[in-house]
């Protein structure tokens, strides 16, 4: 009887035990759990290849997804469209003046293959270069009315825009000395004011316009021959890039000639 019993006590205690080999077998899956999300929250391609494929011989399973399904997760889209790298602010803005200035050419076509106008991007943005014998009479800063149509029109193109615009009057060596232009300075300036009174007459914004006089200087030939001075006397409009960049001097028309 007592054999009998003790049998009975030892089968109760081994199967009150039996628990402990479940929970056992449950903290160890916990703690392969853990060390695989350690592993993976610093992944680096070997040691995941070396995990995925113990993991792999282990449960008898060598299909293990690539590293770049895991880390490297599918491009973002938005409404349909997948989301890409705006374009860079100087090439845009290159691209915009490039567009600007061949619009300057189509309207100052004629001027250009007379060699009265040149029409240059630089790093700095658009100039146009337009020889003083097209706008003014000799002395003169009033505008001719010949030339008034063809400003117009770089006016019409100007208007649509945001750029700064600097417009810069230039005369040669020749000392001049009236009541109204007591120095060759008085009469750059003046000449470049009335290009610029015509811009706001015809839509361009006042406060994106200025005017600088140099007079006879920054001569673009030296003042030593009737033609060269002739191409000293010259008025430019600088119509200011945004986001100057580094790059080349790119021509769009034949430079100003001198007057005949």
């Amino acid at each position: 009887m007592r054999l009998r019993r003790n049998s009975l006590g030892h089968r109760q205690a081994g199967s009150q035990e039996r628990w402990l080999i479940s929970y056992a077998d449950f903290i160890t899956l916990l703690f392969a759990f853990f060390v695989v999300m350690y592993a993976l929250s610093s992944v680096s391609e070997g040691k995941f290849r070396v995990l995925g494929d113990s993991l792999g011989t282990a449960f008898g399973n060598n299909k293990v997804k690539p590293l770049e399904s895991i880390a490297r997760p599918p491009a973002i889209e938005l409404s349909g469209r997948k989301v890409t790298k705006p374009p860079d602010p100087q090439v845009r803005q290159r691209e915009e003046m490039r567009g600007m200035a061949q619009d300057l050419l189509k309207v100052l076509g004629k001027l250009a293959r007379d060699g009265k106008v040149s029409v240059t991007q630089t790093n700095w943005g658009i100039s146009v270069e337009i020889n003083a014998s097209v706008l003014f009479d000799s002395g003169q800063a009033q505008l001719r009315s010949e030339s008034r149509n063809a400003l117009r029109q770089v006016a019409s193109v100007l208007a649509s825009t945001a750029q700064r615009i600097q417009v810069e009057g230039y005369t040669d060596n020749a000392p001049i000395s009236t009541g109204q232009f007591p120095s060759n300075w008085e009469l750059s300036a003046a000449r470049a004011s009335s290009v610029v009174r015509l811009f706001i007459e015809n839509g361009v914004a006042e406060p994106r316009l200025s005017v600088i006089g140099y007079g006879p200087n920054r001569p673009a030939n030296p003042n030593d021959t009737s033609e060269s001075r002739a191409r000293n006397r010259r008025v430019i409009v600088m119509i200011l890039t945004e986001v100057p960049g580094k790059g080349v001097d790119i021509p769009f028309g034949a430079s100003a000639n001198p007057a005949r």
